[in-house]
């Protein structure tokens, strides 16, 4: 009994010291927390060639395993190292490829329209100034402010071009030197990043078996399997939906261009590209995407920029209630409430990446916490007011043991 007891105590000032270095540490943590965020920022950018290189991997991960398959097959089987160098080769080629691709159609597109803009603004100006003239002809000082008002803003800018731009041209010259070099910095991340996917794709299957061989060693079975099988469910929930919105917005840019082609909206495949890549961001994606598209057209015809908005309402309502549920389906079983507000969380967290990879990681978590909530009420005995919210608001609760 006094055994038991001593047992007993140890383990009790062993927990009361663990949470007095669980509170230090919290303390501390709040205390340094600018010293804690310059740390991690320090760690983020170092690592960054491996992270581009994980998701560079991670999302030509899918045509890798394809092209082994398709090699070991061709191969039957003999020569399996070379079926997998080629596997990895083969794929890195395809994503350079649709990059290239998607780069040759946007680049030339995106310079002309610039281009066309800039040699429409005196003739637009001009228009304005006639139809102000047409509309308000009986008022002679609006008159003679939008007939000065050209001259005006080209004299300010001149203005403000010799005056007060001289004095800033040093910083601006540094700000510019300074975004070349981060572009710099960055293409050299990127490319150390294809170098580590390379490794990362060739060696994914040993990875993978040594990161079981971790978790068994760590874990007891029941508990290694839940943690395998959680990570799976990782992997299912966001490989499934990156996959599937990938190709959903690759559909809706094709069918964006043809309805831009029968229409003749102006450029078609600037547009098209726009609508499609911005597609990817759940909820917001279709707007985010219209804005700019819109503008586009409205530089050169306002009453078609209208038609092309009412065109994007019915393919957005097309690839919502069709296509996407098709590709899709009901992949991360997450209300549309907590779709909207994991975009906006994860969004204001991380930005353009944190919109993208919103849903899918709002689904892991709401699937782990779910998971905590019915052990819970399980182990309470509080099982029927599962049985009550399945009847009342449909399935969805049950674990599967």
């Amino acid at each position: 009994m006094d055994r038991f007891d001593r047992k007993r105590y140890l383990y009790s000032m062993l927990a009361v010291a663990g949470a007095i270095c669980l509170s230090v540490l919290f303390f501390f943590l709040l205390y340094r927390m600018q010293g804690v965020g310059e740390f991690l920022d320090t760690f983020i950018r170092i690592l960054k060639p491996f992270i581009y290189g994980g998701v560079i991997a991670y999302l030509l991960r899918p045509v890798c395993n394809w092209y082994s398959r398709m090699l070991h097959n061709a191969f039957k089987g003999k020569y399996p190292k070379m079926a997998e160098a080629l596997a990895v080769i083969l794929s890195l080629i395809t994503g350079l490829l649709v990059v290239y691709a998607l780069i040759i159609m946007i680049a030339p597109q995106l310079y002309a329209s610039i281009a066309a803009l800039w040699e429409s603004i005196p003739s637009k100006v001009e228009q304005l100034i006639a139809w102000a003239t047409v509309t308000f002809g009986e008022n002679e000082k609006l008159i003679a402010y939008f007939n000065s008002s050209y001259q005006q803003i080209y004299t300010t800018l001149e203005n403000w071009a010799t005056g007060t731009l001289t004095p800033y041209i040093t910083n601006i010259v540094s700000g510019v030197g300074m975004s070349v070099w981060k572009v710099l910095l960055f293409l050299k991340d990127l490319l150390i990043g294809v170098i580590v996917a390379v490794y990362l794709l060739g060696s994914r299957k040993r990875f993978s078996r040594q990161a079981v061989i971790v978790i068994r060693s760590m874990f007891k079975p029941r508990w290694a399997d839940m943690v395998l099988g959680e990570i799976k469910f990782v992997d299912d929930m966001f490989g499934g939906f990156i996959e599937g919105k990938l190709v959903d917005s690759a559909i809706i840019g094709v069918l964006c261009y043809i309805g831009c082609s029968v229409f003749k909206f102006p450029n078609p495949l600037l547009v098209s590209a726009v609508v499609g890549v911005t597609n990817v961001i759940p909820f917001f994606g279709p707007f985010l995407g219209a804005i700019p598209a819109t503008l586009l057209i409205l530089i050169d015809d306002p009453i078609k920029a209208l038609w092309f908005v009412v065109f994007v309402f019915f393919l957005q309502q097309l690839d919502g209630n069709v296509i996407g549920p098709k590709i899709l389906g009901d992949h991360t079983g997450v209300s549309s409430f907590w779709v909207l507000f994991s975009i906006l969380l994860f969004g204001g967290l991380w930005g353009l990446v944190g919109m993208v990879i919103a849903v899918p990681l709002f689904a892991v978590l709401y699937d782990i916490a779910k998971k905590l909530v019915i052990r819970g009420l399980r182990r309470n005995g509080c099982s029927a007011v599962l049985s009550d919210y399945s009847r009342d608001f449909g399935g969805g609760t049950e674990e599967k043991e």
